[in-house]
């Protein structure tokens, strides 16, 4: 198919992973580790004017804590997001206690705790259990999330998590899982690549699977465009969508130095793809409960 036409008018964006945090809500104790200019409470004021000037109309907030503390500075984050308009929706994926199905159910069955919440994720690579998503308690926590529409975000620190991540599609047929930042393919290191195209390809294979592009421009020598191409004709643009990973780029806190890249490439591919990977797949695959994949 041809690129999309330079001269028409952008499609919108979603971005699909954006984090905030405030260090007087949760610990954020992998903090402790990061660059130094992450090490502090970072804002939707920070970053709003480069997400609108690369056309970004919803964002979604990822969690950066295992905690409910941290899931509901998200959500009134994204409430006040939207108040204020110039971004007109954001919504949350969040955390859930996934070893406690029990409490899971509880939390699915109160309006405040599922207030703008379109999705699930644990910091799986920070758990001393490598195999947590194996776990048969985080099973029937997965089910419950099947059950009212909710997908999984995987976290892609290491590479056992692309095994894991077709195991728990294939255990989980109604449950949707979102591969966060195509893995991390190992850009770069020629032979590694080969085992993350191996990978992918068997992640790609399970329907129920949708990847990220995202974070990529931190991932090995950061040079992105091949992967990004390759993950297009692997999984297709309609299992396929775009975050910023902000504000974790290679310039701390500086949305061009990843996210604007990034985009750029994807607006090179055909309108179709464009329009599926910038904002189709997330419409679909992040909705709020009870909410149709029709609604706005």
């Amino acid at each position: 198919m041809p690129p999309a036409d330079p001269a028409a008018a952008p499609e919108p964006v979603t971005d699909a992973h954006l984090h905030l945090w405030d260090l007087a809500a949760s610990p954020y104790s992998w903090l402790a580790g990061a660059p130094a200019p992450l090490r502090r409470t970072v804002t939707i004021d920070d970053v709003r004017e480069d997400l609108l000037g690369l056309g970004v109309a919803r964002v979604v907030l990822v969690q950066a804590d295992d905690t409910a503390e941290d899931t509901a500075h998200l959500q009134r984050t994204a409430a006040a997001i939207e108040a204020d308009g110039r971004i007109p929706r954001a919504d949350v994926v969040g955390w859930l206690p996934l070893t406690d199905p029990a409490a899971v159910a509880d939390a699915l069955a109160d309006p405040s705790r599922t207030e703008r919440l379109v999705g699930v994720r644990h910091l799986v690579h920070d758990e001393p259990d490598p195999g947590f998503l194996d776990r048969p308690e985080v099973a029937r926590s997965l089910d419950l999330l099947a059950e009212a529409g909710l997908p999984l975000d995987v976290p892609d620190a290491f590479e056992r998590h692309m095994d894991q991540v077709v195991r728990v599609a294939a255990r989980h047929p109604e449950l949707t899982v979102v591969l966060d930042h195509l893995g991390k393919p190992p850009l770069g290191d020629v032979a590694a690549m080969g085992r993350w195209r191996e990978q992918f390809a068997a992640i790609a294979e399970a329907p129920n699977t949708v990847a990220k592009l995202s974070g990529l421009a931190t991932s090995g020598d950061g040079v992105f465009m091949e992967a990004a191409d390759h993950a297009l004709s692997l999984i297709g643009p309609e299992r396929l969508m775009i975050g910023s990973d902000w504000p974790i780029a290679p310039r701390a806190l500086d949305l061009g130095s990843g996210f604007a890249p990034l985009l750029a490439q994807v607006r090179t591919w055909s309108p179709a793809d464009v329009a599926a990977v910038t904002h189709g797949t997330a419409h679909r695959v992040y909705r709020r409960l009870g909410e149709s994949s029709r609604a706005g």
